[in-house]
């Protein structure tokens, strides 16, 4: 499927009275939710033998789109006693708004899932309350600044319990329950929960990974990953190079173009850039839907697929790049020296030698769940694919290994029998979850088929750790249905009695 180009160049302007629109709108949403939140009883049993302190039967670190969406299912399915932590200030949760720069999301207009089965939430009605049906039918692609709009209004609606501008610097168990360190703005405290959700998406199995010739040789105010929050006004005048070939690298050569910088130069080793997209093959519901059930085998080598053919960028952000005088593209340009002196950064490629006044580096995530701070002092307890898994030689992966090995729920687990089963009680619905669990924790489109499955593991293991309650408690139901003196009379009275009523 090709890509239209055309939606970068819509002039999208809200309709009068748009705001009027979208409050009536989650009104209506909020009652939807309220029609079919039956049964919707609190069951969980709260904890009554651990430290004081308050102990929260869910906490989600990470308010993004996976983290409210699973904080509303659980919502729904009555768990209530859930907190959301995030880094960020309140509706700047996520990329959309930080450090994402293309115009349009990736995700066609008809993706579905964040609404959880009920239309008025949608991302649909929520852009026709906005723009209009005719706009929705213009467009192909969601501008990605309306998909951040959209979210903080979805946040509303669901009205979670969020603290922001928090930390997690670790998490470590403590009897039946979990305890999180945070710090920050926001944090500093303990924060208690019975089951942890790490929604903290595409890094969460490692970091964004700037290249060591690149650290190393270079001081600080001349290089950057392009998954960070830059500057850009301070680039105007200077010769910028890009190193990778993806989407963020060609969002990030036409961010800068703007800001009035000298030239930009993007390079790559391939020869060429790819052409054909394997993500749009996934779109499929059986996949998604079973994917965990598929052998370690199939498993690791369709994640392998994906990591060693890539996805092109974008049509629309490929075609403006090419159109751009002040953009060049070099394919087969490996950098394989570089040098900082002094005021310029020197880079000798087998294309030729390039200066550069800064390096902005697309290279994606080293993987290692060592290096996630939420993880301190419990990473090496958690199983990983090298742990599970040998490949044959010919389809090893040097990164894939260092996954974790999840269980049917997103749940982690021990790599050592016994020595860490407290792990099952967390639960990794971030991209670190790809060779277990397929693309359904980070990807828009996948959430419909992840978050039912990682929401069914919490309230499994919250259900059945207060097993032991199910027959007393069925035994000890005493509501009555029809008035009791009433039944006792009528089993009391004779038969011809009864005849004659």
């Amino acid at each position: 499927m090709t890509e239209p180009a055309g939606d970068i160049h819509l002039s999208l302007t809200p309709l009068p009275g748009a705001e009027a629109a979208l409050a009536q709108l989650a009104d209506q949403a909020s009652r939807d939710l309220d029609a079919l939140a039956h049964p919707g009883a609190d069951w969980v049993r709260p904890l009554t033998d651990t430290a004081p302190g308050h102990v929260y039967d869910v906490a989600i670190v990470g308010a993004g789109q996976a983290g409210l969406i699973v904080g509303l299912a659980l919502k729904r399915e009555g768990v209530r006693n859930v907190l959301l932590l995030d880094r960020n200030p309140a509706g700047y949760e996520g990329p959309w708004d930080t450090f994402a720069r293309m115009e349009v999301l990736r995700t066609p207009k008809t993706l579905v899932g964040a609404e959880l089965g009920i239309p008025s939430l949608s991302v649909r009605s929520w852009f026709q309350a906005r723009y209009g049906a005719e706009a929705w039918q213009r467009i192909t692609w969601i501008p990605r600044r309306d998909w951040m709009r959209y979210l903080r209004w979805y946040r509303g609606i669901a009205d979670l319990a969020i603290r922001n501008r928090i930390e997690v610097t670790g998490i470590e168990p403590a009897g039946p329950i979990l305890e999180i360190r945070t710090a920050g703005e926001g944090g500093g405290d303990i924060v208690r929960a019975r089951r942890i959700v790490i929604a903290t998406g595409q890094d969460g199995g490692g970091v964004w990974a700037v290249p060591g010739m690149v650290s190393r040789e270079l001081p600080p105010l001349a290089y950057t990953h392009s998954n960070v929050p830059i500057d850009l006004t301070r680039l105007a005048g200077k010769r910028i190079g890009v190193l990778g070939h993806g989407g963020s690298a060609f969002d990030a050569a036409l961010a800068a173009l703007p800001a009035g910088v000298a030239s930009v130069d993007l390079c790559f080793r391939r020869p060429r850039l790819p052409v054909v997209n394997p993500h749009r093959w996934l779109e499929w519901s059986a996949f998604l839907t079973h994917y965990r059930e598929l052998d370690d085998r199939t498993r690791w080598n369709v994640a392998r697929h994906f990591e060693t053919e890539d996805q092109p960028p974008p049509r629309h952000a490929f075609d403006r790049a090419c159109a751009e005088p002040r953009l060049r593209i070099h394919g087969e340009c490996p950098w394989h020296k570089i040098a900082w002196n002094g005021s310029a950064v020197e880079v000798a490629t087998d294309r030729g030698r390039f200066a550069f006044d800064y390096v902005i580096c697309a290279t994606g995530v080293r993987y290692g769940l060592e290096q996630r701070p939420e993880l301190a002092g419990i990473a090496d307890d958690i199983a990983l694919w090298s742990d599970r898994y040998t490949p044959a030689a010919d389809e090893a992966h040097p990164e894939l290994g260092k996954l974790p090995y999840l269980g049917h729920h997103f749940e982690f687990l021990e790599k050592r029998p016994g020595g860490a089963p407290w792990l099952g009680n967390i639960f990794a619905f971030n991209f670190s979850a790809f060779v277990s669990m397929g693309p359904v924790s980070t990807s828009i489109t996948g959430h419909r088929f992840g978050v039912p499955r990682v929401v069914r593991g919490i309230t499994s293991s919250l259900f059945l750790a207060q097993a032991d309650a199910v027959l007393p408690s069925l035994r000890d139901f005493a509501e009555p249905e029809i008035d009791p003196d009433a039944a006792t009379m009528y089993a009391a009275a004779p038969i011809s009695a009864i005849a004659a009523k």
